[in-house]
């Protein structure tokens, strides 16, 4: 979507909730992923495809029944044709035939045992391919929502900041109305109280777009009345300093058990293997069933023939036998066949061994991601708590005249910066959290 796209849709959600803002309905972070789940468009063509792959393993299944096909045929032939005396002659002839004809399968060198299991654990690496883009979507989600609320954050801060500024501005303001304070800072006042109304705006907006962005990944119409709940942070700064990471070793080992990425990959092992076994099946003979009914009717012009029905009856047949195929020489086909199979169980093997390798470096950046946001968080927690110190004694030094607005207002920036920082970084180790959760199989909400 282009930015003037997003800024028209940005415009159309801030007016909507201009007339009707009571009427939003909040969504927790379950009902997001759930939506997600229920609508995109990743995930229902994944779940097409293993439809599809349900529908080969019906199909392998299938072979094993017999066949049944019937035929008819009507001829007419005219011009000299050879005569039961050994002459030729000329000669109007038609004929008509009946057949009906099946075929079973007895024996094809497990050809079709082994399609079956082939395309069983086809099925199977679908389904967990299915299961990989509902995670890689789930954690999409969360990660959307978690950036929601931390712009919701700031836009607190900024609301503090704003009511802050007024109440200074009205300070300032009774002082220079007693005389004690002069044009120029009550004018700095007022725009530090014009500048931190701003800031509001703008995190406003910045609120708004991450909406914006989360509405558009949930496949919502249109982003009017939506918004998010804001539990209450689980994780605390005194509890994120006590938490204590299980190493990527040992995530990965829950991992390797659980992840669809290795489970799909380890099924595609296996279905190569077996289908070493499927092209083998061409080394070996095949035997056959097969059964048959028919009749036919024939006439000769200028000579009485019976009648149709007569002729059906009498002609009528039936057959049935067995067919040995034995495969002799095919230029060498069955043999490629056979290496192109295991060129292919070589590929998987490697494509495997690439997964749990990615996988593990994963899990390896997740882990001291999660590291370095845990310290980052405990220090920029510090870093706040005396910057909020340092703003305070330099607000009350600019209400009493010892500093300037200058100062005062380089002091401010300080103190948000610190706070921005300390909220990014709290909300970076809770999703890096999560995430490393969520590779030892638990759930994220």
């Amino acid at each position: 979507m282009t930015h003037r796209n997003k800024t028209y849709l940005l415009a159309l959600f801030l007016t909507t909730v201009c007339q009707g803002g009571s009427a939003q309905e909040t969504w927790d972070l379950k009902r997001c992923i759930e939506h997600a789940l229920s609508e995109n468009i990743q995930i229902k063509q994944q779940e097409n495809a293993l439809e599809n792959r349900r529908n080969s393993l019906s199909t392998a299944k299938n072979s094993r029944l017999p066949n049944l096909s019937a035929s008819a045929n009507q001829s007419f032939n005219f011009g000299r044709g050879l005569t039961m005396d050994n002459t030729y002659a000329n000669r109007n002839t038609q004929s008509t035939s009946f057949s009906l004809s099946t075929d079973v399968p007895l024996f094809t060198g497990g050809q079709i045992t082994n399609e079956i299991r082939v395309r069983k654990l086809d099925l199977m690496a679908a389904a967990a391919d299915l299961e990989k883009a509902r995670e890689s979507i789930s954690i999409q989600v969360t990660s959307l929502y978690l950036e929601a609320l931390y712009q919701k954050a700031l836009l607190d801060v900024a609301y503090r900041q704003q009511e802050f500024s007024k109440m200074q501005l009205h300070r300032i303001h009774a002082l220079y109305d007693n005389g004690k304070r002069s044009d120029s800072e009550l004018a700095e006042a007022e725009a530090t109280a014009a500048n931190d109304a701003l800031s509001v705006t703008l995190q406003e907006n910045a609120v708004q777009l991450a909406l914006l962005d989360l509405s558009q990944l949930l496949e919502l119409p249109t982003p009017e009345k939506f918004d998010i709940v804001r539990p209450e942070d689980s994780l605390q700064e005194i509890k994120i300093k006590d938490v204590t990471l299980v190493s990527p070793d040992e995530i990965f080992v829950e991992a390797s058990l659980n992840k669809p990425q290795i489970l799909a990959e380890q099924y595609r092992l296996e279905s190569a293997e077996k289908n070493i076994n499927v092209a083998r099946s061409g080394l070996f003979p095949s035997i056959h069933l097969g059964a048959g009914l028919g009749s036919n009717y024939y006439k000769t012009s200028g000579f009485t023939a019976p009648s149709f029905g007569s002729q059906m009856r009498d002609n009528f047949n039936k057959s049935i036998g067995i067919s040995l195929s034995i495969p002799i020489f095919n230029r060498f086909a069955t043999r490629n066949n056979i290496r192109a199979a295991r060129l292919q169980f070589r590929s998987q093997q490697l494509q495997l061994e690439d997964v749990r390798k990615s996988l593990y470096k994963e899990i390896q950046q997740a882990y001291y991601n999660a590291v370095a946001a845990q310290k980052q968080c405990m220090s920029s927690k510090t870093a706040e708590e005396a910057s909020y110190s340092s703003f305070v004694l330099m607000s009350r030094k600019y209400e009493n005249g010892k500093a300037n607005a200058t100062e005062y207002q380089e002091s401010k920036t300080k103190y948000m910066k610190s706070v921005s920082e300390h909220l990014q970084a709290k909300y970076t180790f809770i999703f890096r959290h999560m995430i490393l959760n969520f590779y030892r199989g638990i759930a994220l909400y």
